[in-house]
C-alpha cells in the first residue's frame, strides 16, 4: 500500500514555496478598512520640500515624523543628507535620525522592521505617523512588506564574511562577483560597483537557502499582478483614488495609506537643486567638513552605504585629490560643484522616474501656495470617505507634455549663484589648505 507523504513532506513544498506562503499571509490583511489606522506618506525627489512639509503636517495633525531617508540614519550627516535641525526636531519628534555610525550598512528590510515599529509606536500614543523621505524602494518595502527571505545564522554570516573581506580589502570587486555568481546568483554582475552589503546578503541567502535573492517573492509584485495592463501611467495621473478601483489603492494593505508625491515643474526642481548643492558648500562646516571627517576616520568613497550616497562620495574624491595636491584650484573647486550639481539633478531624475509608477502616489504640484497643499492634505486625513480627488489646481502631471519645457530640460545648463566669481570661493580654498594638507591616508 502506496503511503501519502504529509504536507511538509511534499516535493512540491520546498523552502522557496514556504516562504511564499509566509509572505502571502504577512502582506494581506482582513482588518475592515474603516478600522485600519491612517498614516501619512510624502515622498517626493531631493529638493522639493518634503521635510517642509512633512514638519508643518505634523503640527497641525498632532503627528511624528518618521524619515524614509538611507542618509538621514547616520550621525555627523547632516548638511550633506539636508536633516532637519535640532529646532525642528524639538518642535516635532523625529523617528530613524542618527541611529548608525557611518561605517555601519543599512538596508532596505532594516528599514522596514524599524520604520513598522516606530509607526507603531506613534499610533499606540495617539498620534498620526508621518513618513516622509524619497528612498523609493524603503517605502516600497514599507508598504507593500518585505521578501520573506530567511535570516543567515551567526555561522554562516561569518563565514561570509571571511570569504569577501579579503577581496574588498584588496578592491576585488570583479572576483567577489564571480564568486556569488558561481555560488548561484547570477543577477550579482549587475548589482552597483563596491556595493559590498548587497554582495555580502546575497551571498548569505544563497548560504542559508540554497537559492538567490530573486527566488523568493516580493510582496509588490503580488499586488502589482492585479493591475489592468490596459491601465497606463498616464491615465493613472488622471484618475483619483477609489474605494472600489484596486488598481490604486490596495484594499489589502494593514494600514490606511494616504501618500503623496510633492514635486515641481523639471527645470524649476533643478535650479533649486542646483542652488541647493552651493549653498552645502558655501559654509566651510557644511558637506566638505563632513566628507573630510568621513576620511579621517578611515572610511573611503564607495566604500558602504554612507559613502556611496549622492554628495558625500563625490566631496570625498575631490578632498582625497586635495590632499594628494596639497591644495585645490579654482577650477578644481568649480569641476566639484558640477559634478556633484549634476549627479544631484540625476538622481532626482532617477527618483522621479521611479515613483512614476507607484500608483499608490497623488502627485502634487509644490509650486503651489503652500497653504493650500497643507489644507488639503489635512482635509483629506480627516476625511472618512478613501475616495480623494486633487484638486486640479494641485495636480502635478507625471509626464512632461509641454514642448516648451521638453526643450529647456533637453538645454538645461547650470547656474552657478553662490559661486559666481572666483573670489567666492575663496573660503572655501583657505579652508581645504590649512585642513587638507596631510597626505592621502592608506586605502
Amino acid at each position: 500500500m502506496k503511503m501519502s507523504l504529509p504536507i511538509w513532506s511534499s516535493p512540491k513544498l520546498t523552502p522557496i514555496s514556504l516562504f511564499t506562503r509566509r509572505n502571502a499571509l504577512r502582506t494581506t490583511c482582513s482588518i475592515p478598512e474603516s478600522m485600519k489606522k491612517k498614516v501619512i506618506v510624502i515622498s517626493g525627489p531631493t529638493g522639493a520640500g518634503k521635510s517642509r512639509l512633512a514638519l508643518e503636517l505634523a503640527k497641525r495633525l498632532d503627528g511624528e515624523i518618521i524619515s524614509a531617508d538611507s542618509v538621514q540614519v547616520y550621525r555627523g550627516l547632516d548638511v550633506g543628507s539636508a536633516k532637519p535641525s535640532a529646532s525642528e526636531r524639538n518642535e516635532v519628534p523625529h523617528h530613524l535620525l542618527d541611529i548608525l555610525h557611518p561605517y555601519e550598512d543599512y538596508s532596505a528590510g532594516q528599514f522596514f522592521e524599524d520604520a513598522r515599529k516606530a509607526t507603531q509606536s506613534v499610533l499606540e500614543k495617539g498620534r498620526v505617523p508621518i513618513v516622509t523621505g524619497g528612498t523609493g524602494l524603503y517605502l516600497r518595502w514599507y508598504l507593500y512588506g518585505k521578501p520573506d527571505v530567511p535570516k543567515a545564522s551567526s555561522e554562516i554570516t561569518s563565514k561570509v564574511f571571511s570569504e569577501l573581506t579579503e577581496l574588498q580589502k584588496n578592491k576585488q570587486w570583479d572576483a567577489a562577483v564571480d564568486l556569488v555568481v558561481k555560488a548561484g546568483d547570477p543577477k550579482a554582475q549587475f548589482f552597483s560597483t563596491n556595493n559590498w552589503y548587497r554582495l555580502r546578503r546575497s551571498l548569505e541567502i544563497i548560504r542559508s537557502s540554497g537559492s538567490p535573492p530573486s527566488a523568493f517573492s516580493v510582496p509588490y509584485d503580488s499586488f502589482r499582478q492585479g493591475i489592468d495592463p490596459s491601465l497606463t501611467d498616464t491615465s493613472v495621473a488622471n484618475h483619483s483614488y477609489d474605494e472600489n478601483n484596486s488598481h490604486h489603492h490596495p484594499k489589502n494593505l494593514d494600514y490606511d495609506f494616504i501618500c503623496f508625491f510633492l514635486t515641481v515643474p523639471r527645470v524649476d526642481l533643478y535650479r533649486a537643486i542646483d542652488l541647493r548643492c552651493e549653498n552645502m558648500l558655501m559654509e566651510t562646516e557644511g558637506l566638505l567638513s563632513e566628507a573630510s571627517w568621513l576620511l579621517d576616520i578611515g572610511l573611503r568613497p564607495d566604500m558602504n552605504s554612507a559613502t556611496r550616497s549622492i554628495g558625500y562620495r563625490h566631496a570625498m574624491e575631490y578632498l582625497l585629490s586635495c590632499r594628494v595636491q596639497g591644495g585645490s584650484s579654482t577650477e578644481d573647486l568649480y569641476a566639484f560643484l558640477s559634478q556633484f550639481q549634476k549627479a544631484s539633478r540625476n538622481f532626482a531624475k532617477r527618483q522621479i522616474t521611479w515613483f512614476r509608477n507607484e500608483q499608490i502616489y497623488h502627485w502634487l504640484d509644490a509650486s503651489k501656495p503652500f497653504e493650500e497643499i497643507t489644507d488639503f492634505i489635512c482635509s483629506a486625513y480627516h476625511t472618512e470617505t478613501r475616495r480623494l480627488a486633487v484638486p486640479q489646481s494641485l495636480q502635478m502631471k507625471k509626464e512632461i507634455t509641454q514642448r516648451k519645457e521638453a526643450y529647456e530640460l533637453k538645454s538645461y545648463q547650470a547656474q552657478v549663484k553662490l559661486f559666481s566669481h572666483d573670489e567666492d570661493c575663496n573660503h572655501v580654498l583657505d579652508w581645504i589648505r590649512s585642513t587638507q594638507h596631510q597626505p592621502a591616508m592608506a586605502v
